[in-house]
């Protein structure tokens, strides 16, 4: 007796492979058919992104125009300054540092200020006295301009006359503390228990911003007219640009050879360290709240993605039942969460760009965005897509066919 085997199943088709216009067009689809709901996530995302490229633009542009008057000005300035002792009480440089310090080769021009610690100046007679403003008063030398660059916006700088009388030239945050907007003979000022004529009022200085907060008198008036003692407590020097290092290391010894432990030296590259820390913990800070904000913006994809998952199950459904794969519809709805998270990245980042630009224009800044802060924004919000889409699309791919079909 004859048996013959049963058929062989007819082979199971092959799922239609999808190119990479199919995928894109069919998760494309999905976004065009709930625009209201794509933008309000793509918002989400694109306000965190624009918080991180702008702080991160701004910033750059800020340290741009800086390094950029830094050039223009030189960092060639050194400045000296008394320093403690050992017992912690303040000593003071010789009256001789500044011509010591002249002698140095590579020195090219020394000046000097020295601080009128219990002197004050007021706008007029009748202001208490123990209102001071926060304005200091020094006796400066004539060749103070010249080292530090500062540039005079009104009036005139100190002469050899004027040095010697009750005239004073005031620092940019000065004159406005004091009110005083213009310098001429009718301007006068109360200084030091006597009236003095301001003669100039300075530009900013940005080498030397302990003057912008000063008033200014000639070395041989604050002699002859306040006291002053004559030890100088900020000494300034320019030097060769090839040799400030060198000067540098020898400018304490040499301004106090008796105590070259008790002098303290520094350059602008100091402050701009020093502003360059404060800068990066500020940025930091906001940094983290951009951070909060794409994590915002990530809920709202994972979130568009869910809902959109369980409003097309009979979609997912029917594909499943005309051969898709768990695959393809993984795919698709992996694609969707990518496309929402590209839309809102390359806003933010176009936004952060606006706003940086729009920010560094009002403080006639060089608009400055660095290449990574714009590529490091979007492809966080590509890996935001990623985690956020993860999951509804696993959850569509496992949806059996009937299942979706019958809770149509």
């Amino acid at each position: 007796m004859s048996t013959t085997a049963p058929p062989a199943p007819p082979p199971r088709p092959k799922a239609a492979r999808m190119g990479l216009g199919d995928v894109l067009r069919t998760g494309g689809s999905g976004l065009r058919s709930r625009p209201l709901r794509v933008f309000l996530s793509a918002l989400g995302i694109a306000i965190g992104i624009a918080a991180m490229v702008s702080v991160v633009g701004i910033s750059t542009s800020s340290k741009e125009d800086l390094n950029r008057r830094l050039e223009a000005l030189g960092t060639n300035l050194l400045t000296v300054s008394p320093g403690q002792s050992f017992t912690g009480q303040a000593s003071h440089l010789p009256r001789e540092a500044t011509d010591m310090v002249r002698r140095i080769g590579p020195v090219q021009t020394v000046t000097a200020t020295g601080k009128l610690a219990d002197t004050h100046v007021y706008r007029n007679d009748r202001v208490p006295a123990a209102e001071s403003g926060g304005i200091s008063v020094a006796a400066a030398r004539l060749d103070l301009p010249k080292t530090t660059g500062a540039e005079i916006a009104d009036g005139t700088w100190l002469n050899a006359a004027t040095a010697r009388y009750p005239a004073v030239v005031l620092g940019n945050e000065a004159a406005e503390r004091l009110g005083v907007h213009r310098a001429g003979d009718d301007i006068r000022v109360w200084l030091g228990e006597r009236w003095f004529t301001v003669v100039g009022i300075l530009h900013k200085v940005p080498l030397a911003p302990e003057l912008d907060s000063a008033a200014l008198i000639g070395w041989p008036a604050a002699e002859s007219e306040l006291g002053f003692d004559g030890y100088p407590t900020t000494v300034y020097t320019r030097s060769a640009e090839s040799a400030v290092s060198d000067v540098q290391s020898v400018l304490a010894a040499t301004a106090n050879p008796q105590a070259p432990n008790e002098v303290e030296v520094s350059r602008p590259s100091d402050a701009l360290a020093a502003k360059e820390a404060a800068d990066e913990t500020l940025g930091a800070l906001l940094l983290g709240l951009g951070a909060v904000a794409l994590l915002v913006g990530g809920v709202g994809v994972a979130n568009t993605m869910v809902i959109s998952v369980l409003e097309r199950r009979a979609e997912i459904g029917l594909r499943r039942s005309l051969g898709a794969t768990r695959g393809q519809v993984r795919t698709q709805f992996l694609v969707e969460s990518q496309l929402l998270s590209a839309i809102g990245g390359i806003g933010g980042v176009l936004l952060g760009v606006g706003v940086t630009a729009a920010y560094a224009a009002s403080q006639d800044w060089p608009a400055v965005v660095p290449a990574w802060a714009m590529a490091g924004g979007i492809g966080a919000t590509l890996l935001i897509g990623a985690l956020a889409g993860l999951y509804p699309a696993i959850r569509a791919a496992r949806l059996p066919p009937t299942e979706a079909l019958a809770s149509a």
